[in-house]
């Protein structure tokens, strides 16, 4: 069961790790152009969101997808991620480690149904039409069912922690992700939970995101 657990947070976390140069690259446009940061401005700071909510999202759909089903997994899994980030409001980085391997594993699974059946000369018809078509169906699933239960479970899980918090009992979030850390979760419980709760607080107090960081260290 360990190892099974394990081998799950590994494959979180390998979403993740290609795509930590992007949240570097989302980190210094914020630091640097956002209000109250070195540099303030205000037409570059205006990638900043876009960034966020959507580019890191859908990189990270697509690497999941990837590693499920290679380059046609990745183009189903961002398209499904696309439709969970427009299903809720907030950063949908947990909804990516969902909707991007779930658009790889369909897409594989429907190809081994009718792969073999394609006459002769259709093959290159099939794969746009099988792949546009699939990603359309879960664009409509993902925004209508996944986006909303993502979100709630995000903001349960974050209102969790923020209760741990406000309690004065920080030292307890311990008990939940030092083990994660073992079984590779961490990156699922960082970008899932506690990022989006850490932007959300951001997003209230008007605070460059990048002082919580200098704060913390």
């Amino acid at each position: 069961m360990k190892q099974q657990v394990q081998k799950f947070g590994r494959f979180l976390s390998g979403m993740v790790l290609p795509n930590i140069s992007a949240l570097i690259a989302w980190g210094f446009f914020t630091a640097i152009f956002l209000q109250g940061g070195w540099f303030p401005n205000e037409k570059m700071a205006a990638v900043i969101s876009p960034m966020l909510n959507y580019l890191i999202p859908v990189l990270m759909g697509y690497t999941g997808g990837k590693m499920v089903y290679g380059t046609r997994g990745a183009v189903v899994g961002a398209v499904a991620t696309f439709g969970i980030i427009i299903g809720g409001s907030i950063p949908m980085f947990l909804g990516a480690m969902i909707a991007g391997p779930l658009g790889g594993w369909l897409v594989k699974k429907l190809d081994g149904l009718l792969k073999d059946k394609i006459p002769t000369g259709f093959e290159m018809l099939y794969d746009n039409f099988s792949a546009g078509i699939l990603g359309m169906i879960l664009v409509m699933l993902c925004f209508w069912i996944m986006g909303p239960l993502v979100e709630g479970a995000s903001n349960a899980l974050g209102n969790g922690v923020k209760a741990i918090v406000d309690a004065g009992m920080l030292p307890l979030a311990s008990v939940i992700i030092e083990p994660a850390k073992i079984l590779f979760l961490n990156n699922a419980i960082q970008y899932g939970v506690l990022t989006p709760l850490g932007l959300a607080d951001a997003a209230v107090s008007r605070k460059n995101p990048s002082t919580f960081c200098w704060k913390a260290t």
